[in-house]
Parts: C-alpha cells; structure tokens; sequence
C-alpha cells in the first residue's frame, strides 16, 4: 500500500463505501507480514520512497518467491539484489514480467512507473572487472527513478581516457567511482568535479589488495573533498543513496 491507496481508502471511509472496520483490517495489514522466515516490510514504500529491497543472498528459492509474492500483493515494484540465474527463473513463476540484470545480479519487477529525474549520475568504473559492481550501482539508481551515464574502464593506468569524458563527469549531478586495485580514481574524480562522489571499493585486486581492502583505505583517506566511501562491493548502496542525494 503506499501513499495514493492510503488516500483512497481514507476517502473511501469518509464517503462511506468504506466502513471503519474495514479500513482498521486494512491498515492493521500495512506495516509487515510474518511469514516465519521473513517479515516484509510493506511500510517502507510509504517511510523511504521505495519498497523494500530483497537480498537474494543466503536466502533459499522459495524463501525469495513467496517475499516476492506478498510484496507483489501490495503492488510494489520489485528488486532483488544478488539474484543468480536460478533465482529469477524462481522470481519469474510468480512474475512472468519479472527482468534480469545478470551483470548486476538484479531482479526488477516493474508495476508502477517511476518518474524520471532530471539531472543524472555518472557511474564510473576503473577497469572493466569493476562492471559488476558498477552495475548494481547503475541499475538499482535507474530502477529507483535516475537517468545514468556510464563511464567505464577509465583507470589511472590511463588517465587520458577519464579526461576525454570531464564534460560529461562534470555535468553529473552525482558520481559513484568503481575501483578496485589502489581504488586512486575517486580522489581524481573528486578533484575534477564539484558535485559529491560515491566511492566504491571492489575486491578486484591481487594479494595486497586484501580482497578490497586496500582500495577501501584509499578511499577512505581521499585528499579531495566531497568524496564519501561504501561497503567494499556495495554497489547497491551507492546506488541507492545516489538516488536520494539526486532527488534532493
């Protein structure tokens, strides 16, 4: 249920085709489900903007199918992150319009259209074993309402090649940088532009790298200003708050 139904149904009482008892079952529904191994949240549509999200990892098949139904009851758009082949066969029985990323390893069910913003985020990758993770972060921002601009495989290793893209780079609203390695791109990024960047350490990387670890620190202790830092691999988060900071 989000916001438009909630009205109707307050429309619906006060009018009278809706007793007060009914709307009391309705909205005793509203908040979450116990379904014993989960408790989807249906308020959070209404609380963040976006219903929930479904983290496909760890949870079994039919786990995911029977969130993914209830979520679909209240008729939310759907996406499951993490999704493998093998999930969004199981997602597509009960969602035959269901679409899989699969180098994003997302699951979109799309019900309800979202509006477009205006402005767009760049999402911008280091080297090419960085896609992955900058797709997460480029689908779940386009799934949540974002035009996106993709600049990949733009590495310090050759940096004339970040260069020949700064018009685009600059006229972002929000950036999310993909590095792994020494993860230097999101300080030149943040050097370059005046809007935020989203640093995206990815465990791509040989030993020293510590599986992401080493990036991460880069990252963390960036000289530019203006550049915040994610989980190692979350390429959802920075999606995700991409997309609010690009809505502001």
């Amino acid at each position: 249920m989000n916001t438009e139904s909630i009205k109707v149904l307050l429309e619906n009482v006060k009018n009278g085709t809706v007793s007060t008892e009914e709307a009391l079952f309705e909205l005793k529904k509203l908040p979450f489900e116990d379904l014993g191994f989960a408790k989807p949240d249906f308020h959070r549509n209404l609380r963040n903007g976006y219903p929930e999200v479904i983290y496909c990892q760890g949870k079994t098949v039919e786990q995911i199918m029977a969130i993914t139904k209830k979520l679909m009851e209240k008729d939310n758009n759907i996406m499951a992150t993490r999704a493998s082949k093998e999930v969004y066969e199981g997602i597509k029985q009960v969602a035959n319009d269901a679409v899989y990323h699969e180098s994003a390893r997302i699951v979109v069910v799309n019900r309800k259209e979202v509006q477009k913003s205006d402005q767009y985020i760049a999402v911008v990758t280091a080297g090419t074993s960085d896609i992955p993770v900058a797709e997460e972060a480029a689908v779940t921002a386009e799934t949540l309402g974002n035009k996106v601009e993709r600049i990949y495989d733009v590495g310090v290793a050759g940096i004339h090649r970040l260069f020949a893209n700064t018009e685009v780079l600059m006229k972002a609203n929000v950036l999310i940088v993909a590095a792994g390695m020494e993860g230097a791109l999101a300080s030149i990024v943040g050097g370059l532009v005046d809007k935020p960047v989203i640093a995206v350490p990815t465990s791509i990387g040989y030993g020293a790298n510590f599986g992401g670890l080493a990036a991460l620190l880069t990252m963390l202790n960036s000289c530019a200003s203006g550049v915040g830092v994610v989980n190692i691999d979350n390429g959802f988060g920075a999606g995700y708050l991409a997309s609010m900071i690009n809505k502001l």
